[in-house]
């Protein structure tokens, strides 16, 4: 049984979300074209070589956000019948190149200054306005990150956060061209390298960590080992719950699919069980708001632990049929309950008026007859008089 949010719902969250979104990344793409084309002239006529590579930063930046505005416009979209589980994957493959983007940038920022470091030049020393342009990339990038980091997380997208760190690794760089700036004017121009590569690797580490959490999406791994304890402990406690198996989980974007396997005892019905699978999945719910998808299936034994009740076993028309042969004619207000455990089947017959011949004789009559054959487990007569056999 699957239980996922109302296709409305779903609908006008995702377009919401879409829309805060956009705004965010429209307001970051400007903000960077601006910064990118005042750091690029000023290094040009202030003589900072690190200024115009912190400009061409910001250009890729731009480059960023059009990703991002391309990815989040298809990924919001409502599942369809082609993708009914949605389109959030897509997102987690840009958050994948978004983190890749931010590994380049931060290889080539290290390289670079590597470079630097091991061989200085005598380049003119860059003049104070450059100061001015790194001080107002640096608060208006800072500025930007905690606007889109606030909206990444209020929308739950990984995209948004990657975009957003994107951003943080910009103000970096200009907190390099500060530190160099400010060195090179003191005489001490090797800070600017090592202040280069340290920041570089920041970059680095960060690419790393959204570039891997997206590949481990994408091949389907399962949420933290605490949260798969937690989710096993929930069903557990639920009440008709005597185990749990099977519990598989993946996440899809900022969701959490969930598969699991709930053991109740044999003899309930099937709405009963099924009303215990509802509360297995309401108490979920109300711990980890992010389940969009939960497939429970109800066992009357654990199948892990005993032998599979295979499909061999007869069909219940073939069990009535049966029990008409043995029987000259079935009471017409004769019921049938079967109960399938380990490779038996298990009978409950209950009759309102038997046949001609004694109780005794009628069951034992059944009994003779059955229990030669292999599939055959117990047997048990329910009358409307007398109670049961």
């Amino acid at each position: 049984m699957s239980f996922i949010q109302p296709e409305f719902d779903r609908a006008n969250n995702h377009y919401s979300e879409f829309r805060s979104a956009r705004r965010v990344t429209l307001i970051g793409m400007v903000l960077d074209a601006v910064l990118g084309l005042i750091k690029c002239v000023g290094g040009l006529l202030f003589h900072s070589q690190a200024l115009i590579v912190d400009g061409i930063h910001s250009f890729t930046d731009v480059a960023s956000d059009l990703v991002v505005l391309a990815v989040m416009k298809v990924s919001r979209q409502a599942p369809d019948q082609s993708h009914p589980y949605g389109h959030q994957r897509i997102e987690t493959m840009g958050t994948m190149l978004l983190g890749s983007l931010l590994l380049v940038v931060g290889g080539a920022l290290a390289w670079d200054n590597l470079q630097r470091l091991l061989a200085p030049s005598a380049d003119r020393l860059p003049e104070w306005p450059v100061l001015v342009a790194a001080t107002v990339s640096v608060v208006s990038k800072e500025w930007i990150f905690r606007y889109t980091r606030h909206v990444g997380e209020a929308i739950r997208s990984d995209l948004i956060l990657a975009n957003a760190w994107h951003s943080r690794t910009d103000a970096f760089s200009s907190v390099i061209v500060l530190l160099s700036t400010i060195g090179a004017m003191m005489g001490y121009i090797w800070l600017d390298a090592v202040a280069a590569v340290a920041i570089a690797f920041i970059i680095c580490r960060i690419g790393w960590r959204f570039a891997w959490d997206s590949v481990k999406e994408l091949v389907d791994t399962a949420v933290s080992p605490e949260d798969t304890e937690k989710l096993t402990d929930i069903a557990k406690q639920t009440e008709g719950v005597l185990d749990v198996h099977e519990l598989r989980s993946r996440r899809m974007g900022h969701d959490i699919l969930l598969d699991i396997h709930l053991l109740v005892k044999p003899e309930i019905s099937v709405s009963e069980g099924h009303q215990v699978g509802l509360h297995v999945v309401a108490a979920m719910r109300e711990a980890f708001p992010g389940l969009k998808d939960i497939n429970f299936h109800i066992d009357p034994e654990n199948d892990e632990l005993v032998q599979h009740t295979t499909d061999r076993l007869p069909s219940r028309k073939e069990i009535r049929d049966l029990l008409g042969e043995i029987i000259e004619e079935m009471p017409l207000t004769t019921h049938l309950r079967l109960h399938y455990l380990s490779n038996r089947v298990h009978l409950e017959l209950f009759v309102e008026h038997p046949t001609g011949h004694s109780l005794a004789a009628f069951e034992q009559q059944l009994r003779d007859r059955l229990e030669p054959r292999a599939w055959f487990g117990s047997l048990r007569i329910w009358y409307s008089a007398g109670g049961a056999r």
